[in-house]
């Protein structure tokens, strides 16, 4: 990959158009992220909170489902794996699911377990408060051999396998081992997004993605400077016995190790500011650094999301990230639960080169 991320645009241009069509599942914690939107004037005098008037609600996939949503944005077919439960929220979740195209057959309602559900009131474009109901165990016995063979009959036709892990109880280390296990014989590279330290259960991923925060609590130390990073990341690809681990580091970019450079990557945060009215719209502040944040919400799923699609598409992995960061640099400028377009990021990509 060139020095200069501005030589890098030509190519990540042409990679775009070959991102449509990719077969890519998602296996992972789906949850269905719910808006109360209203308008707040005025304190309770009840406690020291503001009163919020109702106007609308509206819902979208969360989690996992993020993920695939992102993905299948971005002209991608896509099939989702997990467990909800059978209740009004797991309803409409898989109504959100078809809206956005992506295949729910592999999404199996439980009436033993609840849909994780995350619930947020938002006033004048602020969130004022977010309630989640969920629960967190295993899931039964019966349950997960039902969605391994969901995920096994489907792997033949995929061109790529994320794990999105939300720790809530669907991706244990007996599932991942056997999915993974069932991936290395059909040759389907998987992508990891992962929220506990498991030493053996990833093993052989083609990358593993994390923020600084839980690559400082896989490693059980903070990561204050370039050499701890640089030691995580060497230590995680043991840790993992992955190809690649890629941390990302918020305002500061991203980090990109793989086993087989000697090297990391260290990819800069966009270097502009813009606002949600003005995504991949010209006219960009040159003098700032980094993007204005309107909400960071999803903003990793949508790392995991085009850094996997990329590379299902045949893009070598540090290019993968590249583009992966430039769409979390657009969907950090949105409210709310987001994801990238092919047209938003091909205007990002033109704001890169002006």
């Amino acid at each position: 990959m060139p020095n200069n991320i501005a030589d890098s645009v030509p190519r990540l241009k042409r990679l775009i158009p070959r991102l449509r069509g990719k077969r890519i599942g998602v296996l992972g914690d789906l949850m269905l992220d719910r808006y109360l939107w209203g308008t707040a004037s005025r304190l309770s005098p009840e406690a020291p909170a503001p009163i919020v008037d109702f106007v609308e609600q509206n819902e979208c996939l969360g989690g996992a489902g993020n993920v695939a949503a992102n993905i299948a944005t971005l002209g991608a077919r896509v099939e989702a794996f997990g467990v909800i439960g059978n209740d009004e929220p797991g309803r409409a979740l898989q109504k959100c699911l078809r809206a956005a195209g992506i295949a729910d057959k592999g999404v199996l309602a439980d009436s033993k377990r609840i849909t994780t559900i995350k619930t947020r009131i938002i006033a004048r474009h602020q969130q004022v408060v977010r309630v989640d109901r969920e629960r967190r165990e295993p899931l039964r016995s019966e349950t997960e051999q039902k969605l391994l063979r969901q995920v096994f009959a489907s792997l033949n036709h995929l061109d790529a396998l994320v794990f999105s892990d939300y720790n809530k109880g669907l991706i244990t280390d007996s599932l991942a081992d056997r999915v993974l296990s069932r991936c290395h014989e059909e040759n389907v590279p998987v992508f990891v997004s992962p929220k506990t330290s498991r030493l053996y259960a990833y093993r052989g991923a083609r990358a593993v993605v994390c923020n600084i925060d839980e690559a400082s609590r896989f490693v059980t130390h903070p990561l204050v400077d370039e050499k701890s990073i640089e030691e995580a990341g060497r230590a995680l690809l043991a840790h993992f016995g992955c190809s690649a681990v890629v941390i990302t580091r918020g305002g500061k970019g991203m980090s990109v190790f793989e086993e087989s450079s000697p090297r990391h990557i260290l990819i800069p945060a966009t270097s502009f500011e813009v606002t949600y009215a003005r995504v991949g719209q010209p006219g960009i502040e040159r003098g700032a650094t980094g993007r204005q944040v309107f909400d960071v919400t999803g903003a990793s799923d949508t790392v995991l999301s085009v850094l996997s699609l990329a590379a299902a598409a045949g893009a070598p992995l540090a290019a993968a990230a590249l583009l992966a960061n430039i769409a979390a640099g657009v969907v950090v400028g949105k409210l709310g639960t987001a994801s990238v377009s092919p047209q938003e990021l091909l205007h990002a990509l033109d704001d890169i080169r002006r």
